[in-house]
């Protein structure tokens, strides 16, 4: 947090707002922009600030729920990466979704914790200009962890308005931001600086969260383009109240709001630099990242560990570098307009150690596991579009990647005896993939649309070379590095009367090698193939310009392709989702939200005898803007809900039960209880 103060204190060293500019301005409305002759499929879209902003949101990760049909749940901590679900995946922490933010990925590959790990807590959600969410493979630029869609978050170039705000909530609550946007070096530079604390609402741990972020951004206007160079800082430190046995609470143990483990938590810390530049029809971007986590978790408490415990440290410590380009190039076939896209991307991930160790109360026993990773790739693309006729259209595109892995153990014999050494090596691979799709304009107010495409996600480097297990030293067989999907789409998209924008999709995904989260070894394994097919619709009415109406809906059907004795259901898959809202914004008075979110029941284990229950929310804003004055007050968990945010299936043992003896139950984490938070900004 130290490196952070400098910084902080030259921006309030310079007063100067930008009142004029060269830079140009856009207005993103999000769900009000027609999409109709520019989408590929009838499941992207945009959103802007505008409706970020009339969102109440308990956690930054719950950005993506606006993405149609993502689920933003959390099982641990709030410093914490959230959980993800979309289209009958339990992402997990973001395997097969790709997010970035300003052309930087956000997936983690080959993390301490996770396969594609996201972890959004450094975004500032009131700098986010833009979010555009593609679900399906059937977009070109994007490669690795594509399978389920991507959501590409731009921060903003420029405020209208400098904004200091003071919240304080319920459990010791409390955040300030500060924003604005100064005349500087031939351009305009804008800051966003965020400091929050928060203990939470469990019974026998205070959360401590302590979180500051700090984005630092200046861009310049060019004869037909734009450069900008930003800065990124956060630094968050926390405890963790974790999931827990239902059986703990049902013989009264602990109460819903308990842990089994008081001493959980974790660590983490992301400094990045990056520069994106748009000349024409080239565009370009690159990036530096230095980042680092530590992880203190305990799922299965007393099972392997009878005297110290089953608590473990997950590390992961890495500089990240890589970048992209594009070059768009319009011509003509036959009297018609087509345009053709190259492009390039890369990412070098230099891992100084990614490990898991075996802990007491955040203290070290011995190494599990411990390795140094060289990963990097190669990606290359390109993309055709042609208008065919006034109503047809088609887009196709091709891209072909390149990894290589090198895993270097540095943990030797481990703390059970066995010896990694043989799990150093290399391994490379290379993927392609085609996609497409066919776009017929029926009228002025509907598209259809026909899309297909492969995708893939990588595995974890240390999963392509291994071959002991660190648990026993027995001999393990190693996973493929790149895991293709393969999905098809059909869907129409509409906008009615400037009012109306809706959508429905039916889609279907295979892929050749499911990752599951494994409970007592708290990450990812690589799984069986498995297919879901499913549909969703959305619908956003401007009732009025004030007031407007919108409702998602996303069925899924899943289940693996390659059927086993223990069963062929997909743990964690997600069959109904809903949300729905209703918003309001009167200008320069009153403005605010009302919004349901409900996950229905989904499977536990393959066989699907085990479920969880549904989970129902309400969240409500409300807000009055007088002067430069703004108030708001949100009320999350408004009917203080005690359903689960996340719920799992596996083995684990309490200190006070028989040895020897491991017990199957749903471990769960309870949605918080309800809580108000109160706002007060001052915008100049």
């Amino acid at each position: 947090m130290k490196r952070l103060g400098w910084v902080l204190l030259v921006l309030l060293g310079d007063t100067a707002i930008a009142s004029e500019t060269e830079l140009e301005t856009v207005e993103v409305e999000g769900r009000r922009i027609n999409l109709l002759g520019a989408a590929v499929s009838a499941s992207e879209g945009v959103v802007g600030q505008q409706e970020i902003a009339l969102r109440p949101l308990l956690r930054t990760g719950e950005v993506l729920e606006l993405v149609p049909g993502m689920v933003v749940t959390q099982h641990s901590g709030t410093g914490k990466a959230n959980q993800y679900f979309l289209r009958g995946f339990n992402l997990d922490h973001g395997t097969d979704f790709n997010t970035s933010i300003d052309g930087m990925p956000v997936n983690m590959r080959t993390h301490g914790h996770g396969q594609g790990y996201s972890d959004l807590n450094y975004l500032i959600p009131e700098m986010v200009a833009q979010l555009a969410y593609k679900k399906g493979a059937y977009y070109a630029d994007i490669g690795d962890f594509s399978g389920a869609g991507s959501a590409q978050i731009s921060t903003s170039n420029r405020l209208d308005k400098g904004l200091v705000e003071v919240t304080i909530g319920e459990d010791a609550y409390y955040r300030l931001l500060a924003m604005d946007s100064v005349v500087h070096a031939g351009g305009v530079t804008s800051f966003a600086f965020e400091a929050n604390r928060y203990d939470g609402p469990w019974s026998d741990i205070e959360e401590d969260l302590n979180k500051v972020n700090l984005l630092l951004k200046h861009s310049v206007a060019l004869d037909d383009g734009q450069l900008s160079v930003a800065f990124m800082a956060y630094d968050n430190s926390w405890n963790s109240a974790d999931q827990i046995p239902s059986r703990a609470v049902e013989q009264g143990i602990i109460d819903e709001l308990g842990s089994i483990d008081d001493s959980l938590g974790g660590e983490s810390s992301r400094y990045s630099f990056n520069v994106n530049w748009e000349q024409g029809a080239w565009q370009a971007s690159a990036y530096i990242i230095d980042y680092d986590l530590s992880l203190w978790s305990n799922f299965t408490y007393f099972l392997d560990d009878e005297i110290n415990g089953d608590q473990f440290e997950q590390v992961d410590d890495r500089k990240l570098y890589g970048g992209q380009f594009s070059y768009l190039a319009e011509s003509q076939l036959g009297g018609r307009g087509m345009s053709n896209k190259f492009g390039a991307d890369f990412r070098v991930d230099d891992i100084k150690e990614v490990g898991l160790y075996h802990t007491q109360e955040r203290q070290r026993i011995g190494a599990i596991r411990s390795d140094r990773v060289e990963e990097s790739s190669v990606g290359i693309y390109w993309e055709n579009r042609i208008t065919w006729s006034d109503q047809l259209r088609s887009v196709i595109g091709a891209r072909y990647d390149v990894y290589d892995f090198d895993v270097s153990d540095q943990a030797g014999t481990n703390t059970n005896g066995v010896d990694l050494s043989a799990n150093s090596g290399t391994s490379d691979d290379q993927i392609s993939s085609l996609k497409g799709s066919l776009i017929y304009t029926l009228n002025d107010e509907w598209e259809g649309y026909i899309s297909a495409g492969q995708g893939f996600h990588s595995n974890d480097a240390r999963g392509t070379t291994i071959q002991v297990s660190p648990t026993d030293g027995s001999q393990v067989n190693a996973v493929d590095p790149l895991v293709r999907s393969l999905g098809y789409e059909f869907g129409v998209r509409g906008f009615i009367s400037d009012r109306v924008n809706t959508s429905l999709s039916l889609w279907t995904l295979e892929l050749d090698s499911e990752l599951l989260f494994v409970g007592d070894a708290g990450n990812t394994e690589a799984s069986r193939g498995s297919k879901r097919s499913g549909l969703e619709l959305t619908a956003y009415y401007q009732i009025t310009e004030l007031l407007s109406l919108d409702f998602e809906y996303a069925y899924t059907d899943a289940e693996f392709t390659d059927s086993a004795p223990e069963g062929d259901e997909i743990p964690g898959a997600i069959e109904n989702v809903f949300q729905a809202g209703l918003s309001a914004d009167f200008g320069s008075g009153w403005f605010g939200s009302l919004r349901l979110r409900h996950f229905g029941e989904r499977p536990l284990i393959e066989d699907g005898s085990v479920t969880s229950d549904a989970s129902t929310i309400w969240n409500l804003r409300a807000g009055y803007r007088v002067a430069n004055w703004v108030i708001k007050a949100d009320v999350l968990n408004l009917t203080d809900s005690d359903d689960h945010d996340i719920d799992y299936f596996y083995a684990s043992r309490l200190a006070g039960e028989p040895s020897g003896v491991e017990t199957d139950d749903i471990h769960y984490h309870v949605i918080e209880p309800r809580t108000v938070r109160l706002s007060v900004g001052l915008s100049f």
